[in-house]
């Protein structure tokens, strides 16, 4: 591997230009496509195999036309102090709205809420309904502004009027600003890092290149693979950090080697062949964490897992070949490690060991208080997580600045908590005698059971062979009690089933949520299984060890464990929420303990790689296991540390995005890389080796001979090296033979 990547590196150095042009013409062509694609549709969302998603399909069945996954509205209108709902004039100004809305092309029924009782009790809340033939990602800008504008004109008579519902569904917001601080901040730290604005500059360049192409590429994809605007946000927050890290380390790398005294086109080499497979493999985690996703069974998480994954090729390959290449272009301004000092400063700087070499002999010489002290602290923030509550995101959890979350609010305070969560029950009596008979026995046996606020009556198709019947719970959407009551009504119909051969389905938003939570539960520890034991084989071809990976894996679950414990603290009880722009506390995002599981991992083993490789590297060359850890943090620890921070830097500008999701994302892969960086690898990590000592590399000799030979460490490199100074002096003998 090291030696393949060295001619790599050598060959992007000397074809600069070929190298370069390959990469702006990939960009430009992504580019193009993104920009002359089609305007992605509608993103569907299934969960295949739930109970939910078969109801949803049935409705489809059986109900042609119901546009049963069509976008839906509500408007709500509120009463000034004083008046009523009711009242002639407040009554004409809605069913003018109502016509006003019932007009829209997309349009294929609005309700009037005199006709449905969509009355609140005291009079003053009443709304419409209005459903759409599209999807809320495809309905048509003029159908939003249509709906905003009848709104505004009830407004303009005095009533307060609000609107919900998927119709006026925007993309997400990954929040500009805090990005562009977040960019502003990696900057700075590899200025400092790197010691110039041109290396610093390198990094930022090839990952916006990476980042370019990969979101182009998902942009023209979006209408032909059904890929929502959550899927190139995803790539885009991984792939700004994992490509700013890879070519930080290669830079640093060939800074490295040039102190060493090698020309530019060896030290390209060099940098390419060790560092470089450093993140071929810190990339191939990432990678196999991602695409891992597929395995939970949810097409949108599989999509945004791939698509992300693909970024992070796109990473690799450009740190593997466009950095050298611009190394080439940089030539001497570009400094060795160093250059910009004295001979006596560099002389007394080697002399005194540098802040990451000290803590290191501080952490070998005191292994066990560190260890202790370290997975102590991290299990502390983890505590909170053993009290996480799942659900997916709804109006209730947007801003209070939001339209969305008003109608929320005042759909809840005029007809109860539940009445934002309704569950639709379907009915299939296809095989029973008597269909009515059985819509009226599931009535009957829900109207009994504990927090239903209403049952309406059933509605048949018109063969009269499948019914609907809504239910709304008496607490809200994302509670425990309406979870407790969607089991019951499942239960119910087990028995429903046996007495009269219907069968008894439950749907709607909220059941869809709670399936979705169910599903991403029972997917948890297989997805673990598959993705940690992948990993672990190809860390054990690594780093020719057993106990290093397995330190590497547990690490991660101290690492992974603290995050979802500092997110429960945050987005569930409100901990620092002002700080952070948390409005609404809440049930975390069903996805995010797997989410974090997939990305946390192939990020911690990023580290792992960077670190431990240069460990193992100097144990390779004869240092003592505890010499070798001390060498791998004064090579490694400054570099590794500035990694980390850019990451968290990167991540944390999408803590400002309104979106409730990328928000939660953007926190908890920072904090998940803080502990897992400064932590568990710069603590517990050099701790364990330490306490390990020779038994840290230790590997079975079968397994040994069994492994391939991947030369991480850059050993063939020095065989390399070696053949190359013999012919040189071979030629030199030539020479003076000659004269």
């Amino acid at each position: 591997m090291a030696t393949f990547l060295y001619k790599l590196g050598r060959f992007a150095f000397r074809r600069r230009h070929f190298v370069a042009l390959i990469w702006v013409a990939l960009l430009t062509l992504a580019g193009v496509a993104a920009a002359s694609a089609p305007a992605a549709g509608s993103t569907s969302f299934s969960i295949p195999g739930t109970e939910a998603q078969k109801a949803f399909d049935l409705l489809d069945q059986r109900f042609p036309g119901s546009s049963s996954d069509g976008a839906t509205a509500r408007v709500v209108f509120k009463a000034p102090a004083g008046e009523k709902m009711t009242d002639k004039l407040n009554k004409a100004t809605v069913k003018a709205t109502v016509k006003e809305l019932a007009d829209g092309s997309e349009v294929t029924s609005v309700t009037d809420p005199y006709t449905t009782h969509a009355v609140s009790k005291d009079g003053t809340v009443v709304y419409a309904s209005v459903r759409y033939d599209v999807s809320g990602m495809e309905l048509k800008d003029s159908s939003r502004d249509a709906l905003e504008a009848a709104g505004h004109d009830a407004q303009k008579a005095g009533l307060t009027v609000e609107i919900g519902g998927d119709a006026l569904q925007a993309g997400a917001e990954p929040g500009a600003a805090g990005e562009v601080v977040g960019l502003a901040i990696a900057a700075v730290v590899l200025v400092i890092t790197l010691g110039s604005l041109v290396a610093a500059g390198l990094p930022l360049l090839t990952a916006i290149i990476g980042v370019g192409i990969g979101v182009s590429t998902i942009t023209a994809l979006a209408k032909t693979l059904d890929l929502g605007d959550t899927t190139s946000t995803l790539a885009l927050m991984i792939g700004l950090a994992v490509g700013i890290d890879y070519a930080l380390f290669i830079v640093s790398r060939y800074r490295g080697e040039l102190a060493e005294g090698r020309d530019r086109e060896e030290a390209v080499g060099r940098a390419a062949g060790t560092a470089g497979s450093a993140v071929v493999f810190a990339g191939l985690t990432v990678v196999i964490a991602l695409a891992g996703l597929s395995v939970v069974g949810v097409p949108m998480l599989t999509k945004m897992g791939l698509a992300a994954a693909g970024t992070v090729v796109v990473s690799v390959l450009i740190a593997l070949t466009l950095i050298p290449a611009l190394l080439g272009y940089a030539g001497k301004r570009v400094k060795a490690a160093g250059a910009k000092r004295g001979r006596r400063e560099q002389s007394a700087e080697r002399a005194k060991p540098g802040l990451g070499e000290r803590w290191a002999s501080f952490v070998v010489r005191r292994p066990a208080a560190v260890l202790l002290l370290g997975v102590v602290g991290l299990g502390a923030v983890a505590l909170p997580a053993s009290q996480l509550e799942l659900g997916l995101p709804d109006d209730g959890s947007q801003p209070t600045s939001t339209t969305q979350r008003r109608a929320y609010d005042l759909l809840s305070e005029g007809f109860g908590p539940g009445f934002n969560g309704p569950l639709m029950i379907v009915v299939d009596a296809k095989d029973s005698a008597d269909p009515k008979a059985a819509a009226t026995t599931v009535t009957d046996g829900i109207k009994d059971l504990k927090d239903v606020a209403s049952v309406s009556p059933a509605m048949f198709n018109k063969a009269g062979d499948t019914a609907t019947i809504t239910v709304v719970p008496s607490s809200k959407p994302s509670s425990v009690r309406t979870e407790d009551l969607v089991h019951a009504i499942r239960d119910e119909g087990a028995g429903v089933k046996a007495d009269t051969d219907a069968r008894v389905l439950v749907t709607g938003t909220t059941a869809m949520n709670i399936d979705f939570s169910q599903k991403l539960n029972d997917a948890l520890v297989p997805y673990l299984a598959l993705v940690v034991g992948l990993a672990f084989l190809l860390l054990i071809a690594v780093f020719r060890s057993v106990l290093v990976p397995l330190k590497a894996a547990l690490g991660f679950l101290l690492s992974v464990l603290a995050a979802l414990g500092a997110v429960v603290a945050v987005f569930q009880w409100g901990w620092l929420g002002g700080l952070l722009g948390v409005e609404q506390t809440g049930p975390i995002m069903s996805m995010m303990p797997i989410f974090m599981v997939g990305v946390v991992f192939g990020l911690a083993m990023d580290y792992e790689v960077f670190l431990v490789t240069r460990m193992r590297e100097a144990y390779v060359h004869g240092e003592s296991p505890g010499q070798a850890v001390v060498t791998g943090f004064r090579h490694s620890a400054r570099v590794v540390g500035a990694a980390a921070i850019i990451m968290m830097s990167v991540f944390g500008g999408f803590i400002t995005s309104s979106e409730s999701m990328i928000k939660m994302i953007g926190f908890g892969l920072a904090i998940a890389v803080f502990f897992d960086a400064f932590v568990v690898r710069m603590a517990i990590v050099p701790a364990v080796l330490a306490l390990l000592g020779k038994r840290a590399w230790w590997l079975p000799k079968w397994l040994d001979r069994a492994l391939p030979n991947v030369d991480v460490e850059g050993e063939g490199l020095r065989t390399l090296s070696d053949t190359k100074a013999g012919q040189d002096d071979e030629d030199e003998d030539r020479e003076l033979v000659r004269a």
